[in-house]
């Protein structure tokens, strides 16, 4: 077979450092776009980007190129050099992400959850919802 097909969605979260609100409403919508061109960049397809002032949620498609945690590394690296450029001088992403496999059947799920982050958080914070998912999918806080 001469090309590779390959599906692999994957849903990020990732929190600014110590969970500060860094990213400004008037940017929010900048920085999801600037990193579904980062992604692009990189061969990852970005399904849905969004998130809070304090974290990003990225539903992706990895594709055949880079693994979960290169894909998290680009995003990350990337965007934070575009928040510092873009008047966010002290800026930096907490160490660290969560990821884990979208079914196909699920991507709408996952996608409406991204787009309705800011209703979501009416009803649970941040550490919350990071909590949570760690929950649902089996995972256990490492201090």
């Amino acid at each position: 077979m001469p090309s590779s097909y390959v599906s692999n969605y994957v849903h990020v979260v990732f929190s600014t450092k110590g969970r500060a609100r860094l990213i400004p409403a008037d940017v929010e919508s900048e920085l999801w776009a600037y990193l579904a061109g980062i992604a692009e960049n990189h061969g990852v397809q970005p399904v849905s980007i969004g998130g809070m002032a304090d974290h990003v949620h990225a539903l992706i498609n990895l594709g055949p190129i880079l693994n979960i945690a290169k894909a998290a590394q680009v995003l990350k690296a990337n965007s934070s050099r575009w928040m510092k450029e873009h008047g966010s001088k002290g800026f930096e992403w907490q160490e660290g992400y969560f990821a884990c496999s979208v079914s196909q059947s699920q991507v709408p799920v996952v996608v409406r959850y991204v787009q309705n982050q800011k209703e979501h958080h009416r009803k649970i914070d941040s550490a919350g919802e990071f909590a949570l998912l760690l929950k649902r999918h089996g995972l256990v806080v490492r201090e």
